[in-house]
């Protein structure tokens, strides 16, 4: 955990210390007061994200099923012969469910302006920057494009995310002091 300190301290220092434009302190009280809300939200559309994709996958693959008994009824050779269960899609089913139970347990923590609860959205945050990266290496990204989208999506997250953290640390003026 102490190098994901030492990751935390590197953000909070280029994205809120360093950064040139700093969140008004009305902004930042609004995302505060709806971001456990708004987690919630997150979290049970994350696994119905998840839920779907695996109903997709299974609906896939009995279509695929079906196709091939049809043309081996037709004395035909087989139409398709791939899954749609790739270990990709299992890896994305998992990062989907884990991010979705993730952003649900963040709630208490965010509701009580815990840094527990910050803590569990900054994991989010990492988690999904570090999938959007592997799935760029695969067949279902786009190379470049799938790592520049990730890191432009990301930083905004963590741009965000950084801007509250004074609210959950305790440490409202040293951070926002600094940051002039």
């Amino acid at each position: 955990m102490s190098q994901l300190s030492g990751i935390e301290e590197k953000l909070n220092k280029a994205l809120v210390k360093d950064a040139p434009f700093q969140l008004p302190e009305k902004v930042k009280k609004t995302i505060v007061q709806y971001l456990p809300i708004l987690n919630l939200v997150l979290g049970v559309i994350t696994i119905w994200a998840a839920w779907s994709m695996w109903q997709w996958a299974h609906a896939a693959n009995r279509l695929v099923d079906y196709a091939n008994e049809l043309s081996r009824a037709l004395g035909t050779k087989e139409v398709a012969s791939a899954s749609r269960l790739s270990v990709m899609l299992w890896i994305g089913l998992i990062v989907l469910a884990v991010e979705g139970v993730l952003y649900i347990a963040a709630y208490p923590g965010l509701k009580a302006r815990n840094k527990s609860g910050w803590n569990l959205l900054f994991y989010v945050a990492l988690l999904n920057l570090v999938y959007g990266v592997v799935v760029a290496f695969t067949d279902y990204g786009s190379g470049l494009g799938s790592i520049i989208g990730s890191l432009i999506g990301s930083t905004i997250g963590l741009y965000f995310l950084f801007q509250v953290r004074s609210h959950y640390t305790g440490a409202k003026s040293s951070d926002s002091s600094n940051a002039k």
